[in-house]
């Protein structure tokens, strides 16, 4: 068994530019066993940096979403209950055939002028308020994208008078936690929010919404029923899901541009470039990382290494997207180039549910922003990026126009 690669030794390099760890491991190979730095060290995890490994290994089988499946036990699961993200056919299936309507291109589609609506609030208020303080500056994660997709996916659920600044520091807390005492303490807080919106949602008045059908289908005659604990889950997986993707999908890309002016200028001058800015945005620096853990459930080749039973995976869809092999000079940010086939959005039965969503909700965002703000620009340096591999993104991104 080859040696184990101890990621703590690159220190704040894979924190900060984790793109070109990853390319020093696929110089040596496209799968390694790695010990990853805190909060994440768990033990020995085979970490997949290969373009072709990292697709093979989203659909592999016996690679499972469910740690019981492999013997572990995850605080997870246990505070939040099983939703789609840690499940496995043919609950998988049975959970994500329940909401996969909402999240049709067709039906993202009808939610449009909404989007453009809260879009158009937001910009107001941010350029009147960066006008009447005389500064014309702004954290663009505090004026737009952080309030337009929790925003969306809210009223989507159902759940518009939730606490957004209480949320986001619970979300950030599960998704980016320095420690993993921190991380079950926020599992915790956000196990009790969600089962008292839940509990609240159930004794009002039934609407529309998602949160509302979901749980008239805890009341169904079929046999099939969502258990509270599922119920729970669903919505701890819409509601995080559904926005931190779209946080720093829409701060990444405008970081992307202002350290790429000659990009900035060309999308400037030709907005039909738009749609490609977004999707090579995605590719090179994606909002996830890497996908959530998986287990081997008998042993498996990949990549040339044979993973054992029990192990623990973690697929670097970053790393995938920077691949020489897939996508020629990855390191360059080209909003012309045609990166179809990046894994920002995950591969196979647990591609991301919500990505027409999170494409609507960039496109909207980003073309309005650059049209009301001709002369956006960064306002210094950024915030510092969260730590672990599974969110990439920045605590502040402070603009001026």
């Amino acid at each position: 068994m080859a040696e184990s690669i101890d990621l703590v030794t690159y220190g704040a390099r894979f924190r900060e530019d984790p793109h070109s760890v990853y390319a020093d491991l696929r110089a040596l190979g496209p799968v390694h066993r790695v010990r990853l730095p805190p909060p994440e060290d768990i033990g020995d995890t085979y970490l997949v940096v290969g373009y072709d490994e990292c697709r093979t290994a989203l659909r592999e089988p016996r690679f499972a979403k469910s740690a019981a499946a492999a013997g572990f036990a995850f605080h997870e699961e246990e505070l939040i209950g099983t939703h789609l993200l840690i499940a496995d056919p043919p609950q998988h299936t049975r959970l994500r055939s329940l909401v996969t309507k909402e999240f049709t291109a067709r039906r993202v589609e009808a939610l449009r002028p909404r989007i453009q609506r809260i879009t158009d609030d937001l910009l107001d208020e941010m350029l009147v308020h960066g006008e009447s303080a005389g500064t014309r500056r702004a954290d663009l994660l505090e004026a737009l994208a952080f309030p337009l997709p929790i925003t969306v996916i809210c009223e989507l659920l159902g759940v518009p008078d939730i606490d957004r600044e209480t949320f986001r520091r619970m979300s950030n807390g599960v998704v980016a936690s320095p420690t993993q005492e921190a991380e079950r303490a926020a599992f915790e807080e956000l196990a009790a929010y969600l089962a008292e919106l839940v509990e609240n949602k159930r004794s009002s008045a039934p609407g529309g919404d998602l949160l509302s059908a979901l749980i008239r289908t805890t009341g169904d005659e079929d046999g099939d029923r969502l258990s509270t604990s599922e119920l729970r889950a669903m919505a701890f997986v819409l509601l995080i899901a559904g926005h931190e993707t779209t946080v720093n999908l829409l701060a990444n890309a405008v970081h992307a541009l202002f350290t790429h002016p000659d990009q900035l200028a060309a999308l400037r001058a030709d907005m039909s470039l738009l749609d490609g800015a977004i999707e090579e945005a995605l590719r090179y620096e994606g909002p996830v990382e890497s996908a959530t853990y998986r287990f081997a459930t008998e042993p498996t080749e990949l990549g040339g290494v044979v993973i054992p039973t029990g192990s623990v995976v973690r697929i670097g869809l970053a790393a995938a997207d920077r691949d020489p092999a897939r996508f020629p000079d990855p390191d360059r940010f080209d909003i012309r180039r045609a990166p179809q086939g990046h894994m920002a959005f995950g591969h196979g039965l647990h591609h991301c549910l919500g990505a027409p969503l999170a494409r609507v909700e960039a496109k909207i965002a980003l073309g309005s922003l650059l049209e009301r703000c001709p002369g956006l620009a960064p306002d210094g340096p950024p915030g510092e990026w969260l730590p672990g591999t599974l969110i990439r993104g920045m605590r502040q991104l402070p603009v001026r126009w």
